[in-house]
């Protein structure tokens, strides 16, 4: 009798490794589709790609992967924080893709997997309309400037006004937005963004801001990174197919008509980052 009862409780907890080994065997994108969600972090300051319209979280990234959710079958849930903590939010399994988007440098293509570029990144200026004080780029020297803190363009703003002579008080804020507010307010000159943003920005408040021409950064573009391990191979393979063919029969231009006014003209994929 013991030893029928031994047997039988050796074959359940046999069975029951199995089928938890079987779980923890799922890679992401088995994951994904078992759940039916693909889980994106996003910050909603980057306007025209991320921001809140009438209490509604709307821009291109919205619109975007709502059609790779229809290709990949799933559902899309957004998970909304401040832009300094979405990398750390991706690495740590709080999402599976960031929505942010991210400018594709060579140290972020070392730590994460980006999928095809949505977007052109090059960084321009953003002045306040009529200020006839900053006409080029480098009028910015001596003068206090801003940006998005742990964005790649603020970082590419440093860079710039330290090749300009007279030193430039370059102010980190929490988001794109009070950044806005402080160039509005004329307690900074101008504001280091991607030129999709600004022009965005300029668009939607004429009266207010005006871009400064030319961009003055290295040419670059937006992607969005995903982690590069094995686990997650199968789901960026996924993400990536899909996004090529929603950029190869127009919907990707589609949208990035009705966000910025006009298409970009992007690479498939970019594999050596000027940046």
């Amino acid at each position: 009798m013991q030893k029928r009862f031994f047997l039988k409780a050796l074959v359940g907890a046999a069975f029951l490794f199995g089928a938890t080994a079987g779980a923890y065997a799922q890679d992401a994108l088995a994951r994904v589709k078992e759940a039916g969600v693909l889980k994106v972090g996003t910050e909603t300051a980057f306007a025209p790609f991320d921001f809140i319209d009438a209490g509604t979280h709307a821009g291109l990234n919205v619109d975007l992967y709502d059609e790779i959710a229809k290709e990949l079958g799933v559902k899309i849930e957004w998970v909304l924080l401040p832009w300094e903590g979405v990398l750390p939010g991706l690495e740590a399994g709080k999402f599976d893709i960031v929505g942010g988007p991210a400018t594709i440098t060579k140290q972020r293509m070392e730590r994460y997997r980006f999928t095809p570029p949505v977007a052109e990144a090059t960084v321009a200026l953003l002045k306040r309309a009529g200020d006839e004080t900053v006409k080029k780029p480098e009028d910015v020297a001596g003068k206090a400037v801003g940006g998005g803190k742990a964005s790649a363009q603020l970082e590419q703003l440093k860079a710039f006004v330290d090749t300009l002579p007279g030193k430039a008080d370059v102010r980190e804020y929490p988001g794109n937005n009070e950044a806005y507010a402080d160039l509005a307010a004329g307690r900074i000159v101008a504001v280091g963004n991607s030129l999709p943003n600004i022009a965005f920005v300029a668009k939607q408040r004429p009266d207010t801001f005006e871009v400064v021409q030319p961009p003055f950064g290295t040419k670059a573009y937006f992607g969005y990174p995903g982690l590069k391990d094995d686990d997650h191979k199968s789901l960026m393979d996924a993400i990536e197919a899909a996004m090529l063919k929603i950029k190869g029969d127009g919907r990707l231009g589609t949208i990035q008509e009705k966000w910025f006014g006009s298409k970009f003209e992007t690479p498939d994929l970019v594999n050596d980052p000027a940046l």
